[in-house]
């Protein structure tokens, strides 16, 4: 059973800037299909693809971050981050990190991001 961890959330201006990270119990980075991301979800809305990054490195934005948020892993196999620029108050949400090893996928608790002024 693979856990995740994020870290990094919280309160952010409009505008502002945030930075998520993810670590995983097991290297994920491995096997060319395998892959991290992560996932928002706002009040009363449905879970959400934010971001993924397959071990091939190929990335996968979703249109409402495109330009805003670059997902990456740096030289760890367990490791995913997320940079939020730019943050719009839609942004507010928890996001969650994901990982997909082999042909298992696993969630991470959660971590609250909140753009308000």
């Amino acid at each position: 059973q693979v856990q995740l961890v994020e870290s990094g959330g919280g309160l952010v201006e409009p505008g502002g800037s945030l930075s998520l990270s993810c670590v995983a119990s097991e290297n994920i980075f491995i096997f060319s299909m395998n892959s991290m991301g992560w996932y928002r979800q706002a009040p009363g809305k449905q879970r959400e693809l934010v971001a993924t990054l397959s071990s091939g490195g190929i990335t996968n934005y979703a249109d409402s971050v495109k330009g805003r948020f670059t997902i990456s892993r740096g030289n760890a196999k367990n490791m995913v981050y997320l940079q939020m620029n730019s943050l719009k108050p839609e942004d507010t949400a928890v996001y969650y990190c994901n990982a997909n090893k082999y042909s298992s996928t696993y969630w991470g608790q959660g971590t609250q991001v909140t753009v308000s002024a």
